[in-house]
């Protein structure tokens, strides 16, 4: 998230609080009988203004309006955690130098793919915390030599770290073991 739109967040969030809280007293003091005794409300100023004929008009650009809002600040909460394009060492000023960030990642995975006792395996670099991260993951067969594949993840994440060349991206292998063995599933 931008920090506009944390600046919003945090802005509605205090706002509905302190709304949250004048009610939560107003029903407070309502219950207890504190709440100006003997007096009534005159509605007639609010009848007045819901029947004029501009109202319906003006309701229905304000609801446009705020669902419109609602649409962005929907969207701009929507997790983007892919990197893009990323520049490589070397670059000039113009930043000439470019790779797609998914491209070595998923180069690296098929290397780590075609390890024995590696069923599948996917790559991707992505923004975690501000940082680049190359992740690797990959399914492992249940019998796989577990310290042998580990062994080959790790070379192969250092060889993704040394093609990218840059100090800002770290590298994380993520193994998981498949539940049965291809050979033993009953079709």
């Amino acid at each position: 998230m931008s920090r506009g739109v944390l600046a919003v967040d945090r802005l509605v969030a205090v706002l509905l609080g302190l709304l949250l809280v004048a009610g939560g007293v107003a029903g407070l003091a309502w219950w207890t009988g504190d709440l100006a005794p003997g007096t009534s409300l005159d509605t007639a100023p609010v009848a007045d203004v819901t029947g004029a004929g501009w109202f319906p008009a003006a309701c229905g650009g304000l609801a446009v309006v705020l669902a419109l809002l609602g649409l962005w600040w929907l969207l701009a909460h929507v997790p983007r955690r892919g990197a893009g394009q990323v520049a490589l060492p070397g670059s000039g000023p113009r930043g000439a130098l470019r790779v797609e960030g998914d491209a070595p990642a998923k180069a690296a995975a098929q290397v780590l793919g075609a390890v024995p006792g590696v069923r599948s395996a996917g790559g991707r670099l992505v923004q975690d915390r501000g940082r680049l991260v190359a992740e690797l993951s990959a399914t492992l067969e249940p019998r796989a030599d577990l310290a042998e594949v580990a062994a080959a993840a790790g070379e192969v994440r250092g060889q993704l770290l040394e093609v990218l060349s840059r100090p800002d991206v770290v590298g994380r292998v993520r193994l998981g073991v498949a539940r049965a063995d291809r050979g033993s599933r009953v079709s």
